[in-house]
């Protein structure tokens, strides 16, 4: 699974979006410094190259409390339907996974991660899985364990009959 921390490197982040075409990433964050990284919330990948377009809400690296966006932008101007401009996207994605500065800057997800994304317990009934899908016409899934650590991601194609018939009988083939 490909999570996010709520402070993410620019070229970590840089080349996670080059590197997968997955449409929306789990947020983690550890509790304190020594405790599991636990899920927080989900992000889009477009509100990920919307962020990554605005270089001033980078920060270098801090070890206390005070990273934070001083100036978060706007819902509005990262919630887009489609990229603006793609080959500036790339351009910059190249850059941030290139150029050393990029190293040594974060940035904070925390006032652009959806809290209330939905997730379900590693065991949780298949069926029930299938039912909130339809009902909330979901394309994600973030499954945690009883800590509440995230341990895989669903997603609408993996509850298609076919390829979840498959599934099922690869699994229960050896029993």
């Amino acid at each position: 699974v490909r999570v996010l921390h709520l402070k993410e490197n620019i070229a970590s982040l840089a080349r996670l979006l080059a590197n997968t075409s997955h449409g929306r990433f789990p947020v983690v964050c550890g509790p304190k410094p020594d405790h599991a990284e636990v899920f927080q919330g989900t992000i889009k990948r477009l509100e990920l190259c919307m962020l990554l377009e605005n270089e001033h809400i980078f920060e270098p690296e801090t070890n206390d409390e005070s990273f934070s966006s001083s100036h978060p932008l706007s819902y509005e101007k990262i919630t887009v339907e489609k990229l603006p401009n793609l080959s500036r996207l790339t351009m910059l994605l190249n850059r941030y996974t290139t150029d050393l500065w990029y190293q040594q800057l974060f940035i904070n997800l925390e006032p652009y991660i959806n809290k209330s994304a939905m997730s379900v317990q590693a065991h949780f009934s298949l069926q029930r899985t299938y039912i909130i899908f339809r009902t909330l016409g979901l394309r994600h899934l973030t499954v945690v364990d009883s800590q509440n650590r995230v341990v895989g991601v669903i997603t609408r194609k993996d509850l298609m009959p076919f390829p979840l018939e498959e599934r099922l009988r690869l699994q229960l083939a050896p029993q």
